[in-house]
């Protein structure tokens, strides 16, 4: 799984037909640098991934890739590589907390 932040929205109106309904996200992976991190960092790079549940700009969330993702996205043979599985409530490394919802 990969930690990420929603960074905004696609819209495709047109695309593969197994992708219909599906809201899009663009999302930045989010880096622990060191075990004694005091902060969560964005990484240099961005992913597009199909929201499953209703995601928000700036929520923090899990994402799953390749098969996995299919299988998330209740179809095995749609046509993608990243979704959203879960909205993060709270990062703890150790005792130090990295993210906390408001």
């Amino acid at each position: 799984m990969i930690l990420a932040r929603v960074e905004g929205s696609i819209v495709a109106t047109k695309k593969n037909p197994k992708m219909t309904g599906s809201k899009l996200l663009v999302v930045r992976p989010l880096v622990i640098d060191s075990p004694s991190a005091k902060e969560l960092k964005p990484g240099t790079s961005t992913l597009v991934s199909v929201d499953s549940l209703g995601a928000g700009i700036g929520e923090y969330v899990l994402v799953v890739q390749g098969s996995s993702a299919r299988l998330a996205a209740d179809d095995k043979d749609s046509p993608v590589d990243a979704v959203v599985v879960g909205i993060v409530d709270t990062v703890d490394l150790g005792k130090t907390i990295l993210y906390k919802t408001h």
